[in-house]
Formats: structure tokens, sequence, C-alpha cells
């Protein structure tokens, strides 16, 4: 099977199951319209369109790899932001939970903003506001990405972070809120199965930043651009991506040492309060 077979093969896939279509389409985080596009071979399905109706319609492991292989035919893809906008904020911040709930190991490596997860809502409602979107889908994104939080808590799960210094500093919030985030970094930091690290900015390092980007377990690689977000997912790419993590992850400092940077961040930003007329 190639890729271009792809999409009536899922729609005999969906059809031996005796699964309806809107049942699928709700499970997978998609519109019906699009699932009915895909399987009539009018738009070509992503690997994460792949992988989410394979597990809506409920599939043996062998099935779901034969399956995949096809998808990720493609080593790259891209999907503007113009087009996520189109489906909506919300409903992008929904199929990111779906991966994320079917990430075992999530390595996130963040040179720009507070991971997602990590964000408190006053954060994420900032991130946003600079998308230009209406109060009413503003306040069902941000709702969105705080409801993906939940995967914080599952203890099934290992989550590592690596943020750099600067991030810590840049004030896409006020100081008071800038401390509150840098409070709620440090209390998810004491979850057993979640691992922050920063990255000093006065440590040599013998590497860039680049960009940010996160690894769902070895499989897939996600990639923020100006225009795009990318989803890359062939091996020997993805491994360019784990030593990049590993090498910053190296140079990283984390546990107790981590936290007295952050609250001596924080303690700055309080101090600017107390200072201020």
């Amino acid at each position: 099977m190639n890729r271009t077979q792809l999409g009536a093969a899922l729609r005999e896939l969906r059809q031996s199951s005796g699964k309806e279509a809107k049942a699928v389409a709700r499970s997978a985080v998609m519109s019906p319209s699009k699932l009915s596009k895909i399987e009539t071979g009018k738009v070509p399905p992503t690997v994460v369109d792949v992988e989410r109706i394979l597990e809506a319609i409920g599939v043996s492991d062998e099935v779901k790899a034969e399956y995949m292989a096809a998808a990720r035919a493609e080593a790259t893809e891209a999907t503007a932001w113009r087009l996520v906008r189109r489906l909506g904020y919300h409903r992008k911040q929904q199929q990111i939970k779906a991966l994320d709930d079917s990430t075992t190991l999530l390595r996130v490596f963040q040179p720009s903003l507070v991971p997602g997860l990590l964000q408190t809502p006053e954060y994420v409602r900032a991130v946003f506001e600079g998308k230009n979107l209406g109060e009413e889908q503003l306040s069902r994104t941000v709702s969105a990405r705080l409801a993906r939080q939940q995967c914080l808590y599952d203890t099934t799960k290992s989550l590592r972070f690596i943020i750099t210094e600067s991030v810590l500093r840049w004030r896409l919030v006020p100081a008071a809120m800038m401390a509150g985030q840098l409070d709620r970094i440090i209390s998810v930091s004491r979850l057993g199965h979640v691992d922050i690290r920063v990255v000093p900015l006065a440590v040599p390092q013998s590497d860039v930043p680049s960009h940010s980007f996160v690894i769902r377990d070895d499989r897939m690689v996600t990639v923020e651009t100006v225009h795009a977000e990318l989803a890359v997912t062939d091996p020997r790419d993805v491994e360019m991506y784990v030593r990049k993590f590993n090498r910053f992850s190296d140079r990283a400092v984390s546990g107790d040492t981590m936290r007295r940077m952050l609250e001596a961040i924080r303690d700055q930003f309080l101090a600017e309060l107390e200072s201020a007329p």
C-alpha cells in the first residue's frame, strides 16, 4: 500500500469494523466532512490523521504498523498556521491532547516560550492573544490548552522538558504573572515522572537552540515555525532531534538546583513589584 491508497484503505478498514463515520471522526478529533474527504482521496491524510483514525477504529498493532508505514512515506509534512486558524485553534489543541494521551515518553525543548503543558491560564491567554482571535475563540482555545495539562498527572508517562533561561525572563505577561508562572513550573517539577531542566545562559554550550521541538516516543517530532507546523517521522531525522535534546539535557540544571534558580528569578520579579511606586 502506498500513500495515495491510504484514504480508500482507511475507509475499507472502518467499514469492516462496523463503526459509523461520525463516531470515528468524533474519536479522531476531526469533522465528519474531513474524514469523508480523506476516505475519498480528496484530502491527503497527515501522519497524525492516520494515527488518530486507526486508534478510533481500533486495530491490531500489526495493522497499525502497516498503515503508519504508508503514512510516513513522506518524511516531513507541513501544516500552515492559516489552515489551523481556519480549523480553529481550540480544535488543534484537542488534536494535540489526543497525541499527548497516546504518547508514553514526551520530550519538549523550548527556547522561546514556557511549554504549553506548564503554562498558567494567564500565560496561555497571552500566547493566543497575539493571534488576534475573537473572545469566544480565545476562551475556547485557552480552555482546550489547559485541558491538555491533565496528562501531567498520568504517572504511566515520562515527561521531560528542557527550557532555556531566556524563556523564564521573557516578559510575555506582567511581573506578577511571571512570578506565578515560575511557581507553577517549580510545583510541577516535584512530580516524580516529570523532569524539568533549565539551560543557564552562563553555561558554555556546544550547540545552538535553533527552534522549539517536541519528540513523541521515537516515532514523531513536531516543529513550530513562523508559518507552519512540521511533522517529522523519518527515523533518521527523529534521531537527530533526540541527539540534540540530549546535548542540551547534559548542559542543563535540574532538581533542587533548577528550583533555586527559578526561585531567584521569581524573586527578582517580585522585587520589582515591591519597589514600584
